[in-house]
């Protein structure tokens, strides 16, 4: 359990840092469901939900950023602030990528 919830720590901290990263689709999944709940969190900025935010991710700037910037662009929007695109297959292992990006912050200019 304990690499799990590291696993997540690190990829909700890319995540919420770069606004959009590629990994497996599985990890994706998971992922959504650990970043989704801090962004609801963040929206009520108190020290109490600052607190839970970086127990969750032990980065002091991911959590300010979360609350300043990130949490704030969302304040209307109910639920569903990620977005879970399939982006091909890994090289390697043949491993099915996808690319999670925050909707509305991490969108990459169509080409």
């Amino acid at each position: 359990m304990a690499h799990r919830k590291a696993t997540m720590q690190s990829l909700a901290v890319a995540l919420f840092s770069h606004l959009a990263i590629e990994t497996t689709v599985a990890k994706s999944k998971e992922l959504r469901m650990f970043a989704e709940p801090l962004i609801t969190l963040a929206k009520t900025d108190n020290v109490a939900n600052r607190r839970r935010a970086f127990a969750a991710l032990r980065d002091k700037g991911v959590v300010q950023s979360l609350f300043a910037t990130i949490a704030p662009s969302y304040a209307e929007r109910p639920g569903g602030y990620t977005r879970i695109m399939r982006v091909g297959r890994r090289a390697g292992d043949a491993a099915e990528l996808a690319r999670i990006e925050l909707v509305g912050l991490g969108e990459q200019p169509e080409k």
